[in-house]
């Protein structure tokens, strides 16, 4: 099952975290993404916080990427909730957290800092401490600017598919144009799946992880299928971090730390090496045939690239 617990995160912000439990029947979200009541298929109502993990048992929190959704890893965490108290938050602006206004101080609303203070939250009032943070492209700079800056609250992480050199105005320009070339509304969710996984101008080949990762961040609106997102503000979240280098937080990550990259993703090689390097716990891992949305292509192969380090980690503690 999965229940929604709420966080109150920066600036009074009210998130929705999802917790997964009897993995086996972790369902996946339905093809609009909610049930008739507003909430995710199988997700049980909002409840009081289930407070601190039973003792001995380890916790991960999963922060997914720019305009991603927390059930965006509900695959993930049907294998993590075998061994360990699993929970995915809705970041700010995405899925069912609150989205503050766009306007004078929007940069701040979707600042890093409001990310970071966020995750921070969910992991004090959830009593994840010491927690395992695994998270996707933007998701996964929030994991280690907290793992950086409250090493007490973290005990691992795993980034997956995110570059630490910044990226630059070309890049935010393209997003932009990117963005007003979407054919909105959809007619249907597969018309979605289809555009983002094989007729999108950006899109080299046909891509069913791409697809099916964007499907699941559409809903079903009076005229057709729209994102969960403001596009809006989802440039204004890019905006706060793009033109920076995040090396030197980085290097100020102490826990052991896994470092995943797609073969054909945004991350290369090289730069995912030196980002191996410069960590002082640093490990790599590579999964072969994978875009940025590594797990959605190849689910399998993402498992057999993380659950070892994570094995490794509960060995040692």
């Amino acid at each position: 099952m999965v229940r929604r617990l709420d966080v109150t995160g920066a600036d009074g912000v009210r998130l929705a975290a999802w917790e997964f439990r009897e993995a086996a029947t972790v369902p996946s979200p339905s093809r609009s993404g909610s049930s008739p009541s507003g909430r995710p298929s199988g997700a049980s109502p909002s409840g009081p916080p289930s407070g601190p993990a039973p003792s001995g048992e380890p916790a991960a929190l999963l922060l997914h990427g720019l305009m991603g959704r927390a059930f965006h890893w509900a695959g993930t965490a049907r294998w993590l909730g075998e061994s360990r108290r699993v929970v995915a938050l809705d970041q700010r602006g995405h899925g069912q957290s609150d989205r503050p206004p766009a306007g004078p101080g929007s940069s701040v609303s979707y600042g890093r800092e409001a990310f970071v203070a966020d995750a921070e939250a969910a992991v004090e009032q959830l009593g994840l401490a010491p927690v395992t943070l695994i998270g996707h492209s933007m998701g996964a700079l929030t994991a280690w600017q907290l793992a950086a800056r409250r090493p007490d609250l973290v005990a691992a992480l795993v980034i997956c598919d995110m570059r630490a050199s910044a990226l630059g105005e070309a890049s935010q320009q393209e997003w932009e144009e990117w963005f007003h070339r979407w054919p909105l509304p959809f007619p249907t969710q597969d018309a979605a799946r289809r555009w983002f996984g094989e007729d999108d101008p950006r899109v080299e080949r046909p891509d069913p992880g791409r697809g099916a990762f964007f499907a699941e961040v559409m809903h079903e609106a009076d005229d057709g299928w729209r994102p969960l997102f403001s596009r809006r503000q989802m440039l204004t979240a890019r905006e706060t971090w793009v033109h920076d280098a995040h090396w030197e937080e980085l290097a100020q990550v102490r826990c052991p730390t896994l470092v995943v990259r797609g073969l054909d993703g945004e991350l290369g090689r090289a730069e995912a090496q030196e980002m191996v390097r410069v960590l002082p716990a640093g490990q790599y891992a590579e999964i072969p045939d994978a875009g940025h949305y590594l797990h959605y292509d190849h689910p399998t192969a993402w498992r057999e690239a993380v659950e070892p380090f994570l094995e490794g980690i509960k060995t040692s503690a």
